[in-house]
Parts: structure tokens; sequence; C-alpha cells
């Protein structure tokens, strides 16, 4: 299923809105990387794919602004996993 996923800038965040509930994935730029701190989405849309259309709409961002991804968000890293072909925009994390 495809869903309206927006780049919201002014909130550091993508999203899409389904059934009425706002599923996000919130970031944080530092610099040339993209810090990806959150991936929400209610509970009632779980197992739809969600999550994984917002992260690989960030993800695709991501590598078409020439950015790097620091995924500290647990699913981000997940999916970096699942999904290797992002793994060439992955950033050492430095806090």
């Amino acid at each position: 299923m495809e869903y309206n996923i927006i780049h919201n800038e002014e909130k550091s965040r993508f999203e899409t809105e389904v059934e009425g509930l706002l599923s996000l994935v919130d970031y944080r730029k530092r610099g040339n990387v993209f810090l990806v701190t959150h991936t929400e989405v209610p509970l009632r849309l779980e197992g739809r794919g969600i999550a994984a259309a917002l992260t690989k709409a960030l993800l695709d961002h991501i590598r078409k602004s020439g950015y790097k991804v620091c995924p500290i968000c647990p699913y981000t890293k997940i999916y970096i996993q699942r999904h290797p072909e992002y793994e060439d925009i992955v950033a050492e994390h430095e806090e």
C-alpha cells in the first residue's frame, strides 16, 4: 500500500496520516547527518508497513540529498540491517 508521506521540515520528521491517526519518523540534523531518533505508528495501524514506508522515504531523501544517516532509533537500525542497500549512507554516531 502507498501512503501520502510528507517531509515536515519544520518539525524535523517524515509523517503520514492514516484513518485520522498520525505516524512519523523523527530526526535531528547535525551538519550533513540525519540522526534518526524515533519511529511512531499508532497501535491500531501496526502491521500495515507504515513504519517501513516512512523509513524508506526518509532514507531515500537522505541519499538523494547527499547526506548521511545515523540510526539511533532501534526500528531504523533494524530496517537498514534488512535493507543493506542503505549501508553506504550510514555515518558513525558521534554524541
